[in-house]
């Protein structure tokens, strides 16, 4: 395994050198192994005395150049450029074996330029909450930052109330937001913006470098990630709760974990995030927002692009999304889409989810139990799930009409639904009851509830209490941004 240092060498202006501090009384408590061999990294560090040798010694292979990084963003819609690493650290930069590049990040590593009078610490509750959350996303197809191993100790820190201090190593394709780049451009320093595109191009957007109009194609890689992504994000019922521009990543990842939520009764206006009661980044407003952030990361491409071809990129972004939302709807429903059905589908699709929001049912729940549905009729299990009997039965007759002429075996088509409806999502209650366990220093639901999260898609006896839909005192829990 070969560590790199690209970032600290060749964007100094954008780096600061930074040592972490270790916390009082550490223990390792949780090492990804699958990730660990994915990526080629060593075996060793699986070992707490291994890995903190290689956090903390001088001669440490993790602590050779650590950087804390700059940036800014538009943070629920205001321009903030006093943003940047406030307690995360870049370690190093590796490749695997098909010569993709990583990042290994660490989260919770002390205070750095950046803190702004901050500890630089990171609470047990939200390091836990984000392991759980890039698990989960990442094996129900959702592309996310990982974790790679969990850290906590006995250290004080000080939110709403006083918390032990923990860390995590995040592993992902780079670190790179839009903050950074709108920050060279507001600040108006375009020698350093031009570095940061260079340095893209050499490490991220190689093929776009080879195209005829390489800025423009970057920037259409980018908004097609991104327009995916949220797509997905809206297929699965996934709220993320803080989508300032500071959290959005040039390669269309879920990043910087905060106050999320999956769906539960299904509530389109629902928002996760106590400390926005306006709603600016409720679940139906993420496609939007996510248009809304583009815009912002555009400004950036300016020295570069015309103001029309910015424009025709942006004006990809609604179909990209809608194209991808459809599939997976399709797939969720276990629709064969064609040119003659796309408007029949398309319906039954809004129907089927305006009957989840005019009852409040439980979004994962509800699709689950429609992978079960037949097209001779007695289901009478998913009817009684209805008040509203007559929308229902008209709806099924429409659906069952459907399928039928699309003429997929049932089984078959059955299957394929179960692929894309998850038994076991992440439900807030849940984790809240991993981190009040954890806070006690027993992580044997938090290990549980990670195996359960990698298997989404089947039932698994021993991981049935992670299926069930969650009593109403667990309905709409507040998740701050307090990390």
């Amino acid at each position: 395994m070969k560590l790199d240092h690209s970032f600290a060498e060749e964007l100094t202006s954008l780096a600061s050198e930074v040592k972490p501090i270790k916390l009082l009384n550490s223990h390792l408590v949780a090492f990804n192994h699958e990730l660990a061999n994915e990526l080629g990294l060593p075996i060793q560090w699986q070992e707490e005395a291994l890995l903190f040798a290689a956090l903390y010694s001088q001669e440490g292979t993790l602590n050779q150049r650590p950087i804390a990084q700059k940036y800014g963003g538009h943070q629920f819609g205001h321009w903030n450029p006093e943003l940047g690493d406030g307690r995360g650290l870049l370690l190093a930069e590796t490749c695997d074996q098909y010569n993709n590049r990583w990042d290994l990040h660490l989260k919770g590593a002390g205070p750095t330029p950046y803190s702004r009078f901050a500890d630089g610490r990171a609470v047990l509750r939200s390091t836990i909450r984000e392991y759980l959350a890039s698990e989960a996303l990442h094996y129900l197809g959702i592309p996310t930052s990982r974790a790679l191993c969990l850290i906590t100790s006995d250290e004080p820190v000080y939110r709403e109330k006083q918390e032990r201090a923990a860390k995590m190593i995040r592993v992902c394709q780079s670190h790179l937001r839009f903050g950074h780049f709108e920050y060279f451009f507001h600040s108006k320093q375009p020698q350093k913006l031009q570095s940061l595109f260079d340095y893209c191009f050499k490490y991220h957007f190689a093929e776009c470098a080879q195209s005829a109009h390489p800025y423009q194609a970057m920037f259409e890689k980018i908004v097609q990630d991104t327009a995916k992504l949220i797509a997905k994000w809206q297929a699965f019922g996934f709220n993320h709760g803080v989508m300032n521009t500071d959290n959005m990543s040039i390669h269309g990842i879920t990043f910087d974990y905060g106050p999320y939520a999956f769906l539960d009764d299904f509530e389109p206006t629902f928002i996760c995030n106590h400390s926005d009661p306006q709603g600016r980044y409720s679940f139906d407003s993420q496609p939007g927002i996510g248009l809304w952030n583009l815009n912002a990361l555009a400004q950036s491409f300016t020295p570069y692009l015309e103001i029309e071809q910015i424009k025709q990129v942006l004006n990809s972004y609604e179909a990209t999304l809608l194209k991808e939302y459809s599939t997976l709807m399709h797939h969720k429903l276990g629709l064969i889409a064609s040119d003659k059905n796309r408007e029949t589908n398309s319906n039954l699709i809004n129907t089927w989810l305006e009957m989840l929001a005019a009852e409040r049912k439980d979004y994962s729940v509800a699709f689950r139990q429609l992978c079960e549905f037949d097209i001779l009729g007695g289901n009478q299990k998913l009817r009684e799930q209805f008040i509203n009997r007559d929308r229902f039965d008209k709806w099924a007759k429409q659906y069952a009409f459907a399928l039928q002429n699309q003429g997929t075996i049932q089984t078959q088509r059955q299957t394929q639904m179960y692929q894309y409806n998850p038994h076991v999502v992440l439900r807030n209650y849940l984790a809240q009851q991993v981190i009040d366990q954890a806070e006690e220093g027993n992580f044997e639901m938090f290990h549980q509830f990670i195996a359960a999260l990698k298997k989404p898609y089947q039932e698994i006896k021993e991981y049935q209490k992670f299926s069930a839909p969650p009593p109403d005192w667990g309905k709409k829990l507040e998740i701050s941004c307090s990390s």
